[in-house]
This record gives structure tokens, C-alpha cells and sequence, in this order.
């Protein structure tokens, strides 16, 4: 071995020793603190923003908690599921959420035990550190980066190490509110979203060039707005200080007195975007001139699992043909049509694995590991549409992927179609959720199921337990947040409905619009209303969104307005999806859990 890969190599062991030591030094921390607040020496409000920066929320339920796992650009290793899977059965009753930003949660979580569960997520390289509070929160990127066939080249090394060097640093550990960053490397649309995120960075070349398009200001919630374009063009070099110069004015002009106007959208709302530009270009400036966070050279082993060397190139047939001996049930052929996609390289397929409602048990996530170690590049993908996504699956493996996903549990088709539902856990957790979201999702689902025609299939339904968002309804096609009114005294769960979100036909992302209110146990039929309507009276090459905006909103409301305002109640109409017990509003404490 040369006297550099020695060096290089050593350098390496130290840079992973002295991590793994600050990691369980925290986690020791955490530990002592969580006794002193469990034995009443310190309050709970003395305990908060010690416990949120550490990833840990509290839930409607007394005595547990969420613990959130962050996976920098919503990329695993096998290793890491297959721990992912030992933590939801010793600590979380045997299951994991994933969520809309590329992270895993788990839920009802004794607080006397969440140190011990943060020794297992770092024993596989993985961390809660930030995962909440007012932090810089995951940094999300294309669940396709690395295997998209218009990819203009994988953004995960620059979101993996931006990840890295905005963790625990004085600048963005107590922000004014929570900050988001998001990663696209492909061409054709936003796939990653980054016009809802603080700061969406979309891959270009420029003169042989790599950079960045910039936009900034987006975010959802209660009041929506899209990003505005910061930057044409940023070169590739200066991506961190561009973010930094963000962060900066974010941090010194944020609003610190209402957490409910604190996200940098409203400065944009309130200053306006010229003056937020003035602004980051005078703390870029500064930046360039003095200095300011420095890009890390190393990363520690598995923090976002991105590897710069996948497989080598399979020599197998093309997807439209499987090969000899492929299942030909049925069933296989309806999942390999919606299921599995060509990559950019030859002879592989990405296969997105539909996972319900975001829920994966201990024996699931260990089958996913599983399958990614034997017929993929041993890597795993979460998508924001809370699917997974294995990549470099050599095509003579697919019907043995499907196979063993089925065996699993996991073998549904139609991931990203309309009965694939995204949903936020809403109040099966949150304090601030009125609705049972995951509930409300799997109803809609099943309402959706039978229909056939294709146009209607690709649709999307978003559904959010109350107005923040954190089910990003205001992107689906059909969005949903939860509310609540009283009827004849008595209260009833209700979802607000919007149609028309998602992407419009040049690829830009765009917000639903409002329709009405309609009762939970009535919201499946109002979806069938719509799509009834849309399919007898759309054009021939009308969009959704085109639909919608052509009809207007009073259309919508004429159809489902019986329903809004039942004429006649039933016994169900007072129980929210799931329930056998009349609906009670119950709110607690919001930790923000977007």
C-alpha cells in the first residue's frame, strides 16, 4: 500500500473515530438531561428545545414520544434498514413511518429509553441530530438522483456534504423557525419539490460548467407560497455560500416574537423578494470577502449512504422484454408496469416499493435490506411520496424482487398512481392534527381502487390531519387537511378539499385551490364526484389542473355541495376514519413535526 492511500486511510479512521465520539458524548447528554426531566428536576419547558434539537417531539400521548431519523438526500444502506427494522420492533411496537422529507419516525417511544435507541441509529451511521426544531431540517433530494434518464448529474455528493456542514453549527442551531433544502438533478420537472422548500437547488451545466438554479421562499403550511428564483446560474464552488449567505439573513431578520409568520416566506411576503436579494447578496459578499462555513472534505461513513461507484453496467435485455422465465401472472405484469422503471444504464431497473400510508413493520424493512443487498446495488431510496425506491435491479431479477416483495407485504402495483395516498400520521400522534389522517388516506384509497382509466390513475392524493401541511396537501392533484365543525351541538371530523395541485403542464409546481369542507365519512364520495365529472367532461388532451381551473371552483362546490352540508346525518358521520368512538377535538402543544 502507498505511504498516501496509508495517509488517506488514516485520516479517514481519525475523522470517524472523533465523530463517533462527539455522537455518543450527545447521546450521553441527552441521556442525563431526559433523567433529570423524568425526576423532576428540570421542566418541561427548560427540557423542549433541548429534546427537539436532539430529533425527539413529543406526541398527544403522555410519557412517549417521535423519534425522528434523519437520512441525508433519502439515501440507506441495507445495513442501516436492517437496523432500521431491529429499532421499530425494540423500541416502537414493531413499525417505522416515513414521512414527506425523506426521513423515518417512530412513534410511542418511552423517553427513558429514546438514548438507547440513539446508540442504535449511530452504531449504523445514522442520527437524529436536528432532525426538529429550528434547525436546518434533512436535506431532501430526487429519490431517482443517480439512475434518472434526464439526470444533468447527481446532486447527492453536494446535499450530502451541504447536510453535513450545516450540522451543529452556531449559525443554524437556533434559526427562527424550522429550514429546508432540496436537491434535483433532473431536467424535465421538479421532482424533489424545491419550489416549497426555503432554498431548491436544481442541477445545470453552463460552458462545461456545474452549478445550481436557485430558488428561495417556498414553503406550505397554513399560508403556501411558491420559491422565487434566486440565482440563474451558481457555480458549483460556491453552493455552500450562496446556502450560508440564505441562512444568514434568515437568522438576523426572521421573525423570533410568532413562530406562527416565522419561516423565511414571510420576509419575502413582508420585504419583499428585491429586499431579501439585496440582503443575501450583501451576506454573500461578506462571506466571499471573510469567510464563512467551510464545505467539508470528509463526511462520516453512511451519513446519506451515497457511494461513488454503483455496479458496472448489466449485459441484459431491455425492460420490454423480460427475460426467460419471467412471472407472467397478472398481478406481476400491472406491478411491473407501474413498479419498475428503466434507468438510465443499460440492462437495470429501479422498482419503487409502494409502501402504504408511509408503514413499514421490523420484518418489512429488514426484507427491503434484504433485497437490496442480493439484487441491487445495496442501497435504498425514500421517496417524498413515502415510497421506497431500489436501484440497479439487473432485469433478469425482477420477477424474484417482485417475488419477495409480495412475500413481504409489500408487493402492491400502482405506486405513484391515485390509490397510492400520501398521508401525514396526523392525530394517531400529533398534538396538532385534528384528524386521523393515515385513516382518512387508506379510505380514499380504497374509494379510488376501481377505477380503470388511465388518465384517472395518474393522479394524486395528498391528505394532511390538520392546515400545517406536513402531507403536502396542497401538492396532490386532490389535497385534504383536516378540521372540524359542530353539528346540532355535536362535533363532527371534516377535510377541507382542494383540487388542481401537483405540476402544471410546463413542470412548475402549483397549489390546489380551495373547493368546501366536507365530513371525513363523506370526503371518498366527493373524490368519486369529481373524478366522474372529470372523466365525462375533460378535453381530450386537458390536464387535471386545466380541468379544474376551466370549470372553476363554483363548479366543484354545486357537486358536492349535499355533501357539505348532509341534509340527513347518520351514526358513522360523528366518528372520524377508524374510529368506533363519537370524534373528540383534542389539540396539544404543536412542535412543528413537518
Amino acid at each position: 500500500m502507498s505511504s498516501s492511500i496509508q495517509e488517506s486511510t488514516a485520516l479517514r479512521q481519525t475523522f470517524e473515530a472523533q465523530h463517533d465520539q462527539v455522537v455518543r458524548a450527545e447521546i450521553e447528554t441527552f441521556r442525563q438531561r431526559a433523567q433529570s426531566f423524568l425526576a423532576g428536576e428540570i421542566t418541561e419547558d427548560e427540557f423542549r428545545p433541548f429534546r427537539l434539537k436532539h430529533g425527539i417531539y413529543g406526541q398527544r400521548q403522555a410519557g412517549v414520544q417521535m423519534v425522528r431519523c434523519k437520512i441525508p438526500s433519502g439515501l440507506l444502506t441495507a445495513p442501516q434498514v436492517e437496523q432500521l427494522g431491529r429499532i421499530a420492533d425494540e423500541f416502537a411496537g414493531g413499525k417505522g413511518h416515513l414521512t414527506t422529507r425523506q426521513n423515518i419516525q417512530y412513534h410511542f417511544v418511552p423517553l427513558g429509553r429514546v438514548a438507547d435507541l440513539m446508540h442504535l441509529m449511530a452504531d449504523a451511521g445514522m442520527t437524529n441530530r436536528e432532525a426538529c426544531y429550528n434547525t436546518v431540517r434533512n436535506v431532501t433530494t430526487c429519490a431517482w438522483a443517480g439512475i434518472a434518464a434526464d439526470e444533468v448529474f447527481d446532486p447527492r455528493p453536494y446535499a450530502q456534504r451541504v447536510a453535513y456542514a450545516l450540522l451543529r453549527k452556531d449559525l443554524t442551531g437556533n434559526l427562527p423557525r424550522k429550514f429546508k433544502i432540496a436537491f434535483d438533478g433532473c431536467q424535465s420537472r421538479d421532482c424533489i419539490a424545491g419550489a416549497i422548500n426555503d432554498v431548491g437547488l436544481r442541477a445545470l451545466v453552463r460552458d462545461g460548467q456545474r452549478g445550481f438554479r436557485v430558488v428561495v421562499g417556498g414553503g406550505l403550511g397554513a399560508l403556501p407560497r411558491e420559491a422565487q428564483l434566486l440565482d440563474d446560474f451558481l457555480p458549483e464552488d460556491r453552493l455552500l455560500n450562496r446556502i450560508e449567505a440564505v441562512i444568514r439573513v434568515f437568522n438576523q431578520y426572521g421573525n423570533r416574537e410568532n413562530r406562527n409568520l416565522a419561516r423565511l416566506k414571510f420576509l419575502v411576503r413582508d420585504r419583499g423578494f428585491a429586499w431579501l436579494k439585496e440582503e443575501i447578496d450583501r451576506q454573500y459578499s461578506d462571506i466571499l470577502t471573510g469567510g464563512g462555513i467551510e464545505w467539508p472534505e470528509l463526511v462520516p461513513e453512511g451519513f446519506g449512504g451515497f457511494s461513488a461507484n454503483p455496479p458496472p453496467r448489466a449485459t441484459l435485455p431491455v425492460l420490454d422484454h423480460p427475460p426467460a422465465g419471467a412471472a407472467s401472472t397478472a398481478a406481476y405484469d400491472e406491478w411491473l408496469e407501474s413498479n419498475a422503471i428503466e434507468q438510465r444504464q443499460p440492462g437495470y431497473a429501479a422498482v419503487s416499493v409502494r409502501v402504504e400510508q408511509g408503514n413499514l413493520t421490523g420484518d418489512q424493512l429488514r426484507a427491503v435490506a434484504r433485497i437490496a443487498s442480493q439484487s441491487g446495488d445495496g442501497t435504498v431510496r425514500v421517496g417524498m411520496d413515502q415510497n421506497l425506491v431500489l436501484g440497479f435491479i439487473p432485469l433478469a431479477n425482477l420477477p424474484r424482487v417482485y417475488r419477495e416483495l409480495e412475500a413481504a407485504g409489500l408487493g402492491l402495483p400502482g405506486a405513484r398512481r391515485i390509490d397510492d395516498v400520501v398521508t401525514c400520521p396526523g392525530a394517531y400522534s400529533c398534538n396538532l392534527a385534528l384528524t386521523k389522517a393515515m385513516t382518512m388516506g387508506a379510505a380514499l384509497s380504497r374509494a379510488v381502487a376501481g377505477y380503470q382509466d388511465a388518465r384517472v390513475r395518474q393522479l394524486a392524493i395528498r391528505v394532511s390531519g390538520c392546515p400545517n401541511a406536513c402531507g403536502q396537501h396542497w401538492i396532490g392533484d386532490f389535497g385534504f387537511y383536516g378540521n372540524a365543525r359542530k353539528i346540532d351541538g355535536r362535533e363532527v371530523p371534516y377535510y377541507l378539499m382542494l383540487l388542481g395541485g401537483g405540476f402544471d403542464e410546463a413542470g412548475v409546481m402549483r397549489f390546489g385551490l380551495a373547493v368546501q369542507s366536507i365530513p371525513a365519512r363523506l370526503a371518498p364520495e366527493a373524490v368519486r364526484r369529481v373524478l366522474d365529472h372529470f372523466i365525462a367532461n375533460r378535453l381530450s388532451e386537458e390536464t387535471f389542473r386545466q380541468y379544474v381551473l376551466r370549470h372553476k371552483v363554483e363548479t366543484f362546490r354545486q357537486l358536492t355541495a349535499d355533501l357539505a352540508k348532509p341534509a340527513e346525518m347518520f351514526p358513522e358521520i360523528y366518528q372520524d376514519w377508524g374510529d368506533d368512538q363519537p370524534f373528540s377535538l383534542e389539540l396539544g402543544r404543536g412542535e412543528c413535526a413537518a
